[in-house]
């Protein structure tokens, strides 16, 4: 068979990009999704898309898979990779109670762009990094990862770029930055939205702002007044 013929019958989803699927196709998307499962499910990397920026991600309760996500991303422990779920219930299962402004947080934001740090049950058997006992979760607003996460279970999810670089916006820019390392990129066209989540820690008694992104103050504070926002996001 000549070098032409091969190349007419690789399936389009494969010529060139052999774990790139174009979720825009109903059949590729059926395809990838239950790739992206089973790259999870035996520890490997994949890049998904979310509601603000691509995230890499890997099982949260798979160390080798988290500590080659942190050596993808050429980032270290002191940076732990954040947990994303697939519904409010999820987060039960992570924690040994969640506090009222925690509850009253997701009732409002989720799914959407808001990160919560919480407390962790010690029991958890997992290693995200150096966390001191907490954990950063969210639940994404978007359908493929809704649809993964669901059959996954809690992943540990991270922008999909190489520490320095831009986030990518596309699996196909997530791609050019981590090649072969990852083994399934799900590919719903850009982020509407590269905007990354605004982080609220509530482990303390004050709520504290982390980080100011999709989730304005003014929105925050209207769930939570007493809100505490450093200096350096009030100008914002």
């Amino acid at each position: 068979m000549s070098s032409t013929d091969q190349a007419a019958s690789v399936p389009e989803h494969t010529a060139g990009l052999a774990n790139l699927f174009d979720c825009a196709n109903l059949a590729e998307r059926s395809l990838g999704i239950a790739a992206a499962i089973d790259a999870v499910e035996r520890g490997d990397l994949i890049v998904m898309p979310t509601d603000t920026v691509y995230g890499i991600g890997a099982n949260a309760f798979n160390d080798v898979a988290v500590t080659q996500l942190l050596a993808a991303k050429r980032r270290g422990r002191n940076m732990p990779v954040p947990v994303l779920v697939g519904s409010r219930r999820a987060v039960d299962g992570l924690v040994v109670s969640l506090p009222s402004a925690a509850r009253d947080l997701m009732a409002a934001f989720w799914p959407g762009g808001l990160t919560i740090v919480v407390q962790q049950a010690p029991s958890l058997a997992w290693d995200l990094g150096d966390t001191d006992g907490t954990v950063a979760v969210r639940m994404p607003l978007h359908p493929v990862a809704l649809e993964v996460l669901a059959a996954t279970g809690p992943m540990a999810v991270s922008s999909a770029n190489i520490s320095g670089q831009a986030p990518a916006a596309t699996a196909a820019l997530g791609q050019q930055q981590f090649g072969s390392v990852v083994s399934v990129y799900l590919e719903a066209g850009p982020s509407d939205d590269a905007t990354p989540s605004s982080i609220v820690d509530v482990t303390a008694d004050e709520p504290t702002l982390l980080r100011l992104g999709a989730i304005s103050i003014d929105k925050l504070r209207e769930v939570l007044p007493s809100l505490r926002v450093p200096m350096g996001d009030a100008a914002q």
